[in-house]
């Protein structure tokens, strides 16, 4: 079934450059089609206009669109990982030329937001016993990359 809603992501010029690194990050993903702009978009004609890929089974379009348009952290993606091996891989291939943030927030190379996390976080922090919940938010706080570990021991009142 072709997926109905594709999220369209706004390059300067680097839609094909970003899409090979992306593809390269997460497994089981592809480019799947490049367009050229024709002689209708005088300044670009021939130049790539959009590439369409994959990651993982989730469908996205990268334009070049020109300079206006920035991404910013008001939308963001996030990999739910089922290790920390996982975290710190995806961690280190997606922050490598951006930057860190707080609690599992980094910005890679083109300036999109990705959000790291630990699956099962939620029930960390939506514990019924609201100390542990709050032991567990408040470790997240003091973190860039979320160390599961840690987190649990947050949760548990063991100190660091």
């Amino acid at each position: 079934m072709q997926q109905r809603i594709k999220p369209n992501l706004w390059f300067d010029t680097e839609a094909e450059e970003a899409a090979a690194f992306y593809t390269s990050v997460f497994p089981n993903s592809r480019i799947v089609n490049v367009m050229h702009y024709t002689e209708a978009a005088p300044s670009r004609a021939g130049t790539v206009m959009t590439v369409e890929w994959e990651l993982d089974g989730q469908r996205f379009v990268g334009i070049n669109g020109g300079k206006q348009f920035k991404f910013s952290e008001a939308v963001s993606f996030e990999i739910d990982c089922e290790t920390q091996e996982e975290v710190d891989y995806y961690w280190e291939r997606l922050s490598d030329g951006g930057e860190e943030g707080p609690c599992g927030w980094l910005k890679d190379r083109y300036g999109l937001s990705w959000q790291v996390v630990p699956t099962g976080i939620e029930e960390l922090f939506g514990d019924p016993d609201p100390e542990r919940a709050k032991r567990a938010m408040e470790a997240m706080f003091e973190m860039k990359k979320l160390d599961i570990a840690a987190l649990r021991r947050a949760a548990d009142g063991v100190p660091a």
